[in-house]
Order: structure tokens, then sequence, then C-alpha cells
């Protein structure tokens, strides 16, 4: 009887949850940062190919200078906006996001350096070392409080680590380790491996940090080994 009572709690959780706006509103914050980190490269790769621009840029910053310049800018603010709006479970998570959150306003307000022989260029600006400072800073900030918070707050769980939780936490350390390494690599191959962009690595190197950074928030989003419900059996009188 008591068994067969938990057993229909735990079945009815899912749609119960529903009613407290607090567990909807941090998975799907956590889901909606992680899907436009991982689809911000390959939107800006459609989007331009559907606008005529066939080149692939220097790097994803050099979309703000072609007609899916717009959502380069757009998605960016939108990933700093919920990161300011996330609550952690602590004051240290709310001042990490809020960091990381205005890191990304900051990329998105300052663009990086251009050429008038960059292709697919729809205008230029001036050439401004601050403007440039301000973005590549903000951009390896950004990333790197990404990475400090996928490496040290989504690891922390109170009581008991689950299996899935041991599992989740690898794959958080794994992704911060990648962000920091992708990023590290970007001024490397820019200054001893392909000093003239042929290869356009530092555009790959972007996109990995950011399918990393995805990754990392669509699985504390729960959108993969989320913990299996605990049934308690309670003792009868004759066990």
């Amino acid at each position: 009887m008591y068994l067969s009572l938990n057993l229909l709690t735990i079945m009815k959780l899912p749609k119960n949850t529903r009613e407290v706006p607090e567990v909807i509103s941090f998975s799907t914050i956590r889901r909606i940062i992680g899907y436009l980190g991982i689809g911000l490269p390959f939107g800006l790769l459609i989007m331009a190919y559907a606008l005529g621009c066939r080149q692939l840029q220097s790097s994803i910053s050099h979309y703000y200078y072609t007609m899916a310049g717009s959502l380069l800018v757009g998605v960016l603010c939108a990933i700093g906006l919920f990161l300011i709006s996330y609550k952690g479970f602590g004051p240290l998570d709310d001042r990490a996001t809020n960091i990381a959150g205005v890191f990304a306003f900051g990329v998105a307000f300052f663009p990086t350096g251009n050429f008038a022989q960059t292709c697919c260029a729809l205008f230029v600006y001036p050439c401004s070392k601050l403007r440039a400072g301000l973005h590549y800073g903000c951009a390896a900030s950004l990333f790197v409080t990404l990475a400090f918070i996928s490496f040290f707050l989504f690891t922390r769980s109170k009581g008991e680590k689950s299996d899935e939780k041991h599992i989740r936490n690898a794959i958080y350390r794994t992704c911060a380790v990648l962000m920091l390494l992708f990023i590290v690599m970007v001024p490397v191959c820019a200054k001893w491996i392909d000093p003239a962009d042929k290869y356009r690595l530092t555009f790959y190197l972007e996109t990995g940090a950011l399918i990393s950074f995805g990754i990392s928030w669509l699985v504390k989003g729960e959108i993969v080994l989320k913990d299996k419900p605990k049934v308690n059996v309670i003792p009868t009188a004759g066990n």
C-alpha cells in the first residue's frame, strides 16, 4: 500500500513540477542558453549563405560586418540577458553569471577589427585599438568565466552524488577545459600556425568553444543524464 502510494507520487512528479515557476525558469533558461551557444555559429553560416555570402569569415566575430551581423548581435545580447537574469543556488553563482552576461554584451557592442578586403563585408569601421582590445578582452573573459562556472559551480551538489551526477560533473569539467583550450589556441594559431588565416582556424576554434559552452548548459538543463527518482520502500510489519 505505502509502496504503491510512493510510486504514484513519483509518476506524477514531472507533471506537478510545472506548477512551480522557479523549476520551469531555471531549467528553461539553462536550455535556452545552451541552444543559443551551440546554434550561433551554424546560424551565422546558414543566414550568411542564404543572403549570398558563400565565403567563410575569419572568425565568428567577423560576421558582424556581413548581412548576418544582426543575428550575431541579437544572439550575443540574448545570451547576455539570460545569463544576467539567471539565478543560481547562491551569491557566487549570481555574480559569476552576471559577469559573464556583461562580457557577452561587451562582445556584441565592441566589434572586432575589420579590413576593407574582408570577404562579404558590407561596411568598415575606422581602425581602433581600444575597440578591438575591448572586444578581445570581453570575449576571452566571457569564456574564462563560463569555464569557471562549468568547472567549479555546476559540479557542486548537496548530499550524496548520484551516478548521473558523477557523469554530469565529468562533462562539465571536460567542457570547461575545452573552452579554455580552444580560446588559448586562437592567438597561438593566429601568430604561429596559420598567420595568413588560410584555414580559418579561429572560426573553428571559436565554434568549438561555443559548442562546449552550450553542451555544458544543456546538460545542466537536464536534457540528458537527469537523476533517476529514488523509490523508498517502507518496510511492513512483517519485514
